[in-house]
C-alpha cells in the first residue's frame, strides 16, 4: 500500500518555495500604528488651537481689574466671579438677552419658512425663470452692509419700524434667507421625486405633500438653515446698532459695545458678557446638532 503526500500548491502570485507571509494582511485603505499615531497627533492639536481662544477668555474673565489682559500671569491668584456678578445684576443683560432671542429665533422661524418653501417651489416647480430667481437671491449677498445700510434704514422708516424687533427680524431674513434657499433647493434634490407622485396618488395636495411626507425627511437641511439663521440674528452688529435706539432693545452683541467708551476700555466686564452671550448659542447648537453634519453634506450631493 502506497502513501502519497499531497502538498498544498503556492498562491499564484507567490512563487514556490517562497516563505509564507507572517502577520495579519493589511486592508485597503487601513492605516498603520505609525499613520493612526500621526493622524491622532494633528487631531490633538487642532483642538488645543480651537480651544484655546475659549479657556483664554473664560480665564480673562476671572480677573478682577480691567488691565488684568495685559497681565494675565497675575490673574491665576486673584480669580473672582465678581464680573459676572456685575454684569447679571448691574447691566441691562438680561434686556439684550430676552431682545436677541427675539430676534434670532423671529428670524429663524419666518427666515426658515422663507427659505423652505422657496428652496421647494424652486426644487420641484418649473415655472418661468426659476433658474434666474435663484441667481438673483445669490446676487443679494454681493452687496456690503455699508451699502444696504441707507436703503433699509428709509424703507423701514416710511414702514415705521425703525426701533422695533419686526424690522431687524424683516432686515436679517434678508440676509439669511438667499443662502438658506440654496441649501434647501440643494437638500429637497436629494428627495426622490416619487415621494411627491406618491402624495398626489393620496390625494395630498402640494402644500399638503411639501408639510407632511417632504419635509420630515428634510429634517436635517433645516437643522443647518436654523442654525445658520439663529447665528446670523444672534452675532450680528452694524443693522442692530443702526436700527434699535431704545439700550434695553439693544441685542447682547450691541451691549457688549458699551463697555467700551473713547477713553476707557472694561475689558474684564467684556471678557465675562462674551462667556455668557456664548451659553445661548451653544444651546441652540447641541438641539441641532445630531442633524447639522448630514444635513451640511447631503444638500451638495446633487445640484
Amino acid at each position: 500500500m502506497s502513501t502519497t503526500t499531497v502538498t498544498k500548491a503556492a498562491p499564484a502570485d507567490r512563487p514556490a518555495g517562497a516563505p509564507a507571509p507572517t502577520g495579519k494582511a493589511r486592508r485597503r485603505g487601513e492605516t498603520g500604528p505609525l499613520g493612526r499615531l500621526t493622524s491622532h497627533g494633528i487631531l490633538i492639536v487642532a483642538s488645543l488651537i480651537a480651544l484655546f481662544p475659549v479657556v483664554w477668555l473664560v480665564y480673562l474673565s476671572l480677573g478682577p481689574d480691567k488691565d488684568d489682559y495685559l497681565r494675565p500671569g497675575g490673574i491665576w491668584g486673584k480669580m473672582t466671579l465678581d464680573n459676572y456678578v456685575f454684569v447679571l445684576q448691574e447691566t441691562n443683560f438680561f434686556h439684550w438677552l430676552k431682545s436677541s432671542l427675539i430676534v434670532s429665533l423671529g428670524t429663524t422661524v419666518l427666515g426658515v419658512l422663507v427659505a423652505a418653501t422657496t428652496g421647494y417651489a424652486v426644487s420641484r416647480m418649473r415655472f418661468p425663470g426659476y433658474k434666474k430667481f435663484m441667481w438673483v437671491l445669490l446676487l443679494t449677498q454681493m452687496f456690503p452692509v455699508a451699502v444696504l445700510m441707507v436703503p433699509m434704514y428709509q424703507i423701514l422708516s416710511e414702514f415705521q419700524l425703525i426701533d422695533s424687533y419686526l424690522g431687524l427680524i424683516l432686515v436679517y431674513c434678508s440676509t439669511a434667507v438667499p443662502y438658506c434657499a440654496w441649501l434647501m433647493k440643494g437638500y429637497f434634490d436629494t428627495i426622490p421625486f416619487e415621494i411627491d407622485e406618491a402624495g398626489r396618488v393620496d390625494g395630498l395636495n402640494p402644500f399638503g405633500t411639501f408639510l407632511r411626507l417632504i419635509l420630515p425627511l428634510a429634517k436635517p437641511g433645516l437643522a443647518v438653515a436654523a442654525f445658520y439663521s439663529f447665528i446670523t440674528a444672534f452675532g450680528e452688529v452694524a443693522f442692530a446698532t443702526t436700527f434699535m435706539l431704545d439700550d434695553e432693545k439693544y441685542t447682547l452683541a450691541v451691549g457688549l459695545q458699551s463697555f467700551i467708551s473713547e477713553h476707557d476700555a472694561q475689558r474684564n466686564l467684556m471678557a465675562a458678557t462674551a462667556v455668557l452671550i456664548a451659553i445661548p448659542v451653544s444651546a441652540f447648537f447641541y438641539l441641532v446638532q445630531k442633524n447639522l453634519v448630514t444635513g451640511l453634506t447631503a444638500g451638495g450631493t446633487k445640484g
